[in-house]
């Protein structure tokens, strides 16, 4: 009884007892969790305040042109010379002179550089002598066929008064006649050298080196004191040409253009050419030819566009072009919305979809994108980019719709400041 007693004593409640001190352990992880919630908030504002360095390129518009044409087909590729010679000598020998620089126009059979003439004059010299003693020759052997004939003559008249004999006077027609075969002889002799005195003249003459055209100096080559040889093949010591001389007025566009889209080139046909280093100059000309033959590797045919801007200083070898194929446009028919030219490198995938990224106010701005054709390293959209905007080449896959972004050209500019 008494141990039920204090068991049921044990289980009362003294209510006048201090309470027992509260447990900390709620407090801490409480403290914790919202620790890592402020650090999770601080970093997600600290990465989204951060702006995305990235590259723009600008899109191009085309289609309707202010001629009232239309572009069928673009297509790009560079200016080449038809008309373009690297001048050289015809004989080997050291450079005297170079009256030639970069940028220089000349004119047909103006005077390039010299050769050093010494071992061609002296040749000439030799050739002069070999002429004189040949004509010398001559004069010697005409005296001497003079004094033979005037002696067959008299001995014929006393052979026919019996007063010489018969050989006598045939042994003067043979001394004649030997004579007149040396003169002869001499004659052609003295032309032979005559046209080498000629021969070797031009060979003086070849060490003058002259421009074969009008045109523009692109390129400088040697210098005085330099060997040139046209029969070389050029080496650390030896130059196979003065210079190289571009016609500019045989400037023309050489285009590639995909064996798809061909068909639709013609001879004669109009059309727009746009220079990369001039944007905003429409250079008007025609189709001079298609090239009949195809790149089995590229699939494409070359089409030479001639320009209608002939001799303009700024159109020059090697420059970048866009060329746009016109066709007369139909006033009956509603006319299409002209598309863009985008570089391929600012078009990616996001899902199944086609975008693009454009920089407004700082920000990346989302575009879904219908594409078209493919032109060389462009692609064509007919919608979702406007001519004019900036859309970031190679995105990130990072890169979200509204996300803050520092063009590099312009971070560079800053720290160039």
């Amino acid at each position: 009884m008494n141990t039920n007693a204090d068991l049921l004593k044990s289980l009362k409640i003294d209510r006048n007892a201090a309470p027992p001190p509260p447990s900390r352990k709620g407090l801490w992880i409480g403290l914790g969790v919202a620790g890592a919630v402020v650090l999770a908030a601080g970093g997600f504002f600290l990465l989204r305040g951060k702006d995305v360095t990235v590259r723009t390129a600008e899109a191009t518009a085309i289609g309707a042109t202010a001629s009232g044409s239309a572009s069928v087909l673009d297509a790009t590729g560079y200016v080449v010379a038809r008309r373009m010679a690297t001048v050289s000598a015809k004989v080997t020998g050291r450079v005297r002179e170079v009256l030639i620089e970069e940028g220089q126009k000349v004119e047909d059979g103006q005077v390039l550089a010299r050769l050093d003439p010494v071992d061609a004059e002296a040749q000439r010299a030799l050739s002069a002598s070999q002429l004189a003693a040949s004509e010398s020759q001559i004069a010697s052997v005409q005296a001497q066929l003079k004094e033979a004939e005037a002696n067959a003559n008299r001995l014929s008249t006393l052979a026919a008064q019996k007063l010489v004999s018969r050989a006598q006077y045939d042994q003067a027609v043979a001394s004649r006649d030997a004579l007149r075969a040396q003169l002869a002889t001499a004659r052609r002799n003295a032309q032979v050298a005559r046209d080498g005195l000629r021969i070797a003249g031009n060979g003086v003459d070849n060490t003058i080196v002259r421009a074969p055209f009008a045109g523009v100096v692109i390129a400088k080559s040697a210098q005085p004191g330099e060997i040139v040889s046209p029969l070389s093949a050029g080496g650390g010591f030896t130059r196979t040409g003065i210079g190289t001389i571009v016609d500019m007025d045989s400037l023309e566009v050489e285009v590639e253009v995909g064996e798809a889209y061909i068909g639709r080139v013609k001879p004669g046909m109009p059309t727009e050419t746009v220079l990369n280093a001039y944007q905003d100059w429409k250079i008007p000309g025609k189709v001079i030819a298609i090239i009949p033959a195809a790149d089995r590797g590229k699939a494409t045919v070359k089409v030479r566009v001639g320009l209608d801007a002939k001799g303009d200083a700024r159109i020059v070898p090697d420059m970048g072009a866009r060329v746009g194929f016109l066709e007369e446009a139909k006033p009956a028919q509603a006319t299409a919305k002209p598309g863009v030219l985008v570089p391929a490198a600012a078009i990616a995938q996001r899902g199944d979809k086609d975008v693009a990224f454009v920089v407004r106010d700082g920000k990346a701005a989302l575009r879904t994108l219908t594409l078209g054709r493919t032109l060389g390293d462009d692609r064509e959209v007919l919608a979702g980019v406007a001519g004019g905007e900036q859309v970031v080449l190679d995105p990130p896959e990072t890169l979200a719709d509204g996300a803050r972004v520092q063009v590099e050209n312009d971070t560079a500019a800053t720290d160039g400041e």
